[in-house]
């Protein structure tokens, strides 16, 4: 008896569990950060480069906190750390580990844009750069987006051969294609036109051998009566 008695029970407890499962759900999914499409991002030793983060909440936020970290193999540091009071307010900045970052997000006009640039590229900057977000208003539920950035001594220039040599190919099958269609046309107006002339000469052909041969209707001219 105990035991079904625990299996009950058991059972009592899935649909509250269910239920909680359907309500943080929602509040999970709500508070969103990126940091763009592309997972690697490269730059030119010396120069700056501007790492972009932004987010969103389906319920809002007020005194929302964000940080900027770096990693890498051997280093973990975080790089800012700032607030935005709410929606009305921009970014402030309540740390900042190196001054070769600047913060130039802004919330106005619904951006959420607390992306940072980085000037003055070493190569030890290379790592990954994760840029995290914390939200009151949702229990402090907090999301992050990382982006890895490779600093190089100079950007190497695609090849577009290949590319540019599909394309070609591609083109000429249309251009073909086309010109096959045209052609077709062509020809066939031709034979329309020739069909048409033959029919043309057919006829004429006919109408002079009936007036040669002296068929009704024909034009040959009469004898004149025979005088006494």
């Amino acid at each position: 008896m105990s035991g079904a008695g625990d299996r009950g029970k058991a059972q009592a407890r899935w649909p509250s569990t269910g239920f909680l499962g359907l309500f943080l759900l929602p509040v999970s999914l709500s508070l969103e950060v990126s940091v763009g499409k592309a997972t690697t991002i490269y730059a030119v030793n010396g120069t700056e480069i501007l790492l972009p983060c932004t987010f969103s909440s389906c319920f809002g936020f007020e005194d929302l906190r964000f940080w900027w970290s770096y990693n890498s193999s051997d280093t973990f540091r975080t790089l800012i750390e700032g607030i935005v009071k709410n929606d009305k307010s921009d970014p402030k900045l309540k740390l900042k580990d190196d001054d070769r970052i600047t913060l130039v997000g802004t919330t106005k006009e619904k951006r959420n844009n607390i992306s940072i640039l980085l000037r003055d590229l070493e190569f030890s900057d290379s790592g990954k750069y994760t840029c995290r977000v914390r939200n009151p208003k949702e229990k402090d539920f907090e999301h992050q987006a990382t982006i890895i950035l490779q600093v190089v001594d100079k950007l190497e220039k695609v090849d577009n051969t290949v590319t540019l040599i599909i394309l070609s190919v591609v083109g000429g099958v249309i251009g073909l294609l086309v010109f096959i269609l045209l052609l077709k046309k062509f020809i066939a107006f031709i034979l329309k036109k020739t069909r048409e002339k033959k029919k043309e000469c057919l006829v004429s052909s006919s109408g002079n051998d009936n007036t040669e041969n002296g068929l009704p209707g024909s034009k040959a001219e009469e004898k004149p009566p025979t005088k006494v």
